[in-house]
């Protein structure tokens, strides 16, 4: 039997506990409501509703949400609310979902505006707003912007943004408003993003992501005239560029030369307590022997102290800074 939406729509609901079916029915319309328990009382009274078939209608639904070229969040959401509450009531709510995205985050259509467009809107604001826009966006489509923008503009954007911290709510969002009026009489997309509350470090750490991003020349420029402006900063950006959680996204060559000069206790000593990943990306980059005598010196540990785990980290994270500094670091695509 071909199941139709309404009917797929009651069985995946009966893969769910009760509690979070309840909680997903909540403002549906119970016109709407009374026509999933109908649909789901005559699946099941006529002996079609059985625990396979329940399986593979949440399976295809899961694969679906994962298959990007075959599941679209917005004509999906567009059609389901059309055929549970008609065309105008429809374009109503989808009115209201986007005020209320907006207001929850102001960046959220800017930020996934196209690369071009905004670019060419913020080439031409005031550093401060390209500043706050950027710590916005993903540190790759950053680094990516800043390259498309004056040198002028860039550096000052980036010496800007290592104090974004004091830049209040208030403001962000005025700029934000601002920058989207712009985007949109480019035409630019609104796909949702996700909102980025960061303080004074995690600010300064996504600074340093972005400039690592960067070409060795540009990023080598952008870090001198940070140093020049505030030569702490600058300092702390340089060190935030690379640090210890990096490490799974260093590219296998690079990480097998940092560690060419780290002996096994110190390794043993860096991994503790280390998450899986970062311990498997280590011992896949030294040999098999070396990884042996890590674990060797692992089993014989007890308990370090914090400060020596500390300092055995710096030392690896040191040889990729300076690798990192001569443009010879390089990282997996993420």
């Amino acid at each position: 039997m071909a199941l139709t939406g309404k009917q797929k729509a009651a069985l995946l609901l009966t893969s769910l506990d009760v509690a979070t079916a309840a909680e997903l029915l909540k403002g549906v319309d119970p016109q709407m409501v009374q026509e999933l328990a109908v649909e789901l009382s005559y699946l099941d009274a006529a002996g079609f509703r059985n625990t396979k078939q329940t399986a593979d209608v949440a399976r295809q639904f899961c694969k679906s949400l994962q298959d990007e070229s075959t599941f679209h969040f917005k004509s999906f959401l567009r059609e389901m609310l059309k055929n549970t509450v008609g065309q105008d009531k429809a374009e109503q709510v989808q009115q209201e979902i986007q005020d209320l995205l907006q207001r929850r985050d102001p960046f959220i259509s800017i930020r996934s505006a196209d690369m071009q467009t905004l670019a060419g809107v913020l080439g031409t604001e005031h550093p401060q707003a390209v500043a706050v826009v950027l710590s916005e966006l993903p540190p790759k489509k950053s680094s990516e912007i800043l390259g498309l923008l004056s040198e002028g503009l860039r550096v000052s954007a980036i010496s800007r943004m290592t104090a974004i911290s004091a830049v209040t709510a208030e403001a962000k969002a005025r700029i934000a408003q601002m920058v989207h009026q712009r985007v949109e009489a480019f035409g630019a997309g609104d796909q949702a993003g996700t909102a980025i509350q960061a303080g004074p470090e995690q600010s300064l750490r996504k600074v340093a992501v972005i400039v690592r991003n960067l070409d060795k020349e540009v990023r080598d420029g952008v870090l001198e005239a940070i140093q020049q402006k505030d030569q702490e900063a600058g300092e702390k950006v340089m060190n935030l560029m690379i640090v210890w959680e990096d490490v799974p996204q260093v590219g296998d060559r690079s990480l097998q030369e940092a560690l060419r000069g780290i002996d096994e206790r110190q390794l043993a000593l860096a991994l503790h307590e280390t998450n899986e990943e970062t311990a498997e990306k280590v011992k896949s980059n030294i040999s098999e022997r070396a990884a042996a005598m890590v674990n060797e010196e692992t089993s014989l540990m007890s308990a370090p102290k914090k400060e020596d785990v500390r300092q055995a980290r710096e030392k690896v994270v040191k040889v990729l800074r300076d690798l990192n500094r001569k443009g010879e670091l390089t990282f997996v695509e993420e």
